[in-house]
């Protein structure tokens, strides 16, 4: 039976100011990666809303332009010479869930032509929750099976999140 109670209204959500975002940019070895994460709270959980550019185009058919796509437990996108966003740290995981059950596991960002375009409802986390956390996109998709992040290669995109002043 349909509740209309029940539902959001996401279009009006959409028009609004996002709850907190984070401003995408790429590592040294991919600096033409750019884009926004938008998150928005709703009282059925957050919405959250990827616009990410200039992702590497696979030049095989069956190539790869699938991305896995987390938000990690650090605050900023620094790191050291062997891995740029080193201090990203671990997957968002505060009730210490196996992956891919981390508050933080994502869909896969799929790439078109080097762009990406997600839009998702989860009540894994609150806005409030990540606000101080990070975003980052690996160079393979996940595998949603490997111990402890999903066998997602390199982290080649990292974005802070941040609150949205209202």
């Amino acid at each position: 039976m349909y509740h209309r109670s029940n539902n959001i209204n996401i279009n009006a959500i959409l028009r609004g100011l996002p709850d907190a975002v984070a401003t995408v940019h790429g590592s040294s070895e991919y600096p033409g990666i750019n884009g926004s994460v938008k998150f928005y709270q709703t009282a059925k959980g957050v919405i959250t809303l990827a616009e990410i550019f200039g992702l590497p185009v696979s030049e095989e058919k069956c190539g790869n332009d699938i991305f896995a796509f987390h938000i990690h437990s650090g605050a900023t996108c620094t790191g050291n010479t062997e891995d740029e966003f080193a201090d990203v740290g671990t997957h968002y995981n505060p009730t210490d869930c196996p992956h891919p059950y981390h508050a933080g596991d994502m869909p896969p960002l799929f790439s078109a032509d080097g762009m990406a375009f997600l839009a998702f409802l989860s009540d894994r986390f609150t806005a409030d929750e990540i606000i101080g956390k990070t975003v980052i996109i690996h160079d393979k998709p996940d595998d949603f099976t490997t111990q402890p992040s999903g066998n997602a290669g390199n982290k080649i995109a990292c974005g802070e999140i941040l609150g949205v002043r209202r």
